[in-house]
């Protein structure tokens, strides 16, 4: 089949998605775009929407020109359809005379989609059945617990970043920026810009463990030269708003009656444990906390693709997942930032589009992206959680805000039953049962009872919808989605 057949659908509009979106496009495939939010650019270029657009919006955003250029691309494109308020709420393998497994079957998937406003009734049931299918679902923070952590003026870090770029509110007055990893940087600049005081940036890595991390093998950094110019511009705003950065602490609790009036910090050992007597409470009244990301692996998983022991995405050198047709890009694959999330799509695209990568722009992005792969290496060699982070924790500690499930209460079920495996301790004391349906705790579970499975059920609803909307008649899009307009 070539690229002018095949229909490529690609869920997520963020740096992967959109780079896949046109790579697949320029190869020639028809192309829908499906993103949850109302305006494309993720997590990543999130911002004010075009009808109350920033007069100086690449100020809070690192390669503006590169989202503009490629939402123009999309938008001009006649082989493209973007649809926004998009969700993909399940995913089904069937039977479709587009793909050939290597088993001789012809499979393919199929995407249940509701598009409309997020919880609103009524909205609009698709199904698309895509030659190829692109995920680019991206990640979400991963926020360790502490006593306190379920009061009102805890963030993760990406919410407050996403209240301050997308609609320039502060969280709080005074916040505390605490947690794991580069992001905290651009968190702590985003709420300065929206006038908040930051009383300080406190990374868990303690300053040896960052340097053996960063500086272990240095050649992994050549695609990340670009990265020290972010860098030292986020050094250089610290400096100027008098901002502390200070390595090897963690905020290990947060005070408040109703809501967060103060936070106590406390110095970390290698293993991220508090030392004893080296705790100090901070007056705040709002927290932004971040210990890394978590890939959106409900898609995935309900395609059936292959995970690594580290739960991201397995490709092949092409993109391709372990499911026929089906291809992934961005932090699903591993967490390595921007640039590699834009090389990992380009690749994607043109693949799943069938296009030559021995050709035109394909070269490039594959070099960029086995480049970029370095950076996502030291990240984690850095800044990866190390399991001392648990002697914070009380017994009285929330550990699934959904469900209100203790620490004291899992360690009760564990002792219970004599099971350490996630599913089985779930179901025994509600942890991730909730409505986020584990997406906040369920990491942390795995953890904590050192459950070496996926710790993500294979779910046929892979977020939460009404029983209205399930009920409701869907419009297929298998060969209606053609039309070159954004719906």
């Amino acid at each position: 089949m070539s690229g002018q057949e095949r229909h490529v659908v690609v869920v997520g509009a963020g740096p992967a998605g959109l780079a896949a979106a046109r790579a697949a496009a320029d190869a020639g495939a028809r192309v829908t775009v499906l993103d949850a939010a109302d305006v494309l650019g993720g997590q990543y270029w999130r911002h004010l929407p075009d009808e109350r657009p920033a007069g100086r919006e690449h100020l809070l955003h690192h390669k503006w020109d590169t989202y503009r250029a490629l939402s123009d691309a999309l938008r001009a494109h006649p082989a493209v359809t973007v649809v926004p308020t998009a969700q993909v709420w399940s995913l089904e393998q069937v039977s479709s005379p587009g793909l050939v497994s290597s088993s001789g079957r012809r499979d393919g998937v199929r995407l249940n989609v509701l598009v409309g406003e997020p919880d609103a009734a009524g909205r609009a049931a698709r199904t698309f059945e895509p030659d190829a299918l692109v995920l680019a679902t991206g990640a979400h923070d991963r926020t360790l617990p502490f006593p306190g952590w379920q009061l009102p003026g805890v963030y993760s870090a990406g919410a407050a970043q996403a209240l301050a770029k997308g609609e320039r509110v502060a969280v709080g007055r005074r916040v505390v920026v605490a947690g794991a990893g580069p992001f905290l940087l651009p968190v702590a600049s985003s709420l300065l810009r929206t006038g908040a005081t930051v009383l300080g940036v406190h990374e868990a890595s303690r300053t040896g463990s960052l340097a053996r991390g960063w500086l272990d093998r240095p050649w992994e950094l050549a695609g990340a030269v670009g990265k020290a110019g972010e860098l030292a511009g986020y050094v250089g705003e610290l400096v100027r708003h008098r901002v502390p950065w200070r390595p090897g602490e963690a905020v290990v609790a947060a005070h408040g009656d109703g809501q967060v009036e103060a936070v106590t910090v406390a110095r970390l050992d290698a293993r991220w444990a508090p030392v004893p007597g080296t705790e100090r409470q901070v007056e705040a009244d709002a927290v932004a906390v971040s210990h890394g990301f978590t890939p959106r692996l409900e898609l995935a998983i309900a395609a059936g693709c292959a995970l690594t022991a580290s739960r991201f995405v397995i490709v092949d050198d092409t993109q391709a997942t372990s499911v026929p047709g089906v291809w992934a890009a961005g932090e699903i694959t591993g967490i390595g930032g921007a640039d590699a999330a834009l090389a990992e799509g380009a690749v994607a695209g043109a693949a799943a589009a069938g296009g030559d990568l021995g050709a035109g722009a394909a070269p490039r992005a594959i070099r960029s992206r086995d480049r970029a792969r370095g950076f996502a290496a030291r990240i984690e060699a850095a800044h990866g959680i190390r399991g001392g982070w648990v002697r914070w924790l009380r017994d009285d500690t929330v550990v699934c805000r959904c469900e209100e499930t203790t620490y004291g209460r899992v360690r009760e079920v564990v002792e219970l039953t004599g099971s350490h495996e996630t599913r089985s301790v779930k179901l025994t004391s509600r942890a991730g049962l909730g409505p986020c349906q584990a997406r906040m705790c369920g990491r942390t579970l795995q953890d904590l009872l050192d459950d070496g499975g996926t710790g993500v059920d294979r779910r046929p609803i892979v977020v939460p919808v009404r029983l209205g909307d399930l009920a409701a008649t869907p419009t297929s899009s298998t060969h209606t989605a053609s039309q070159p307009q954004e719906t």
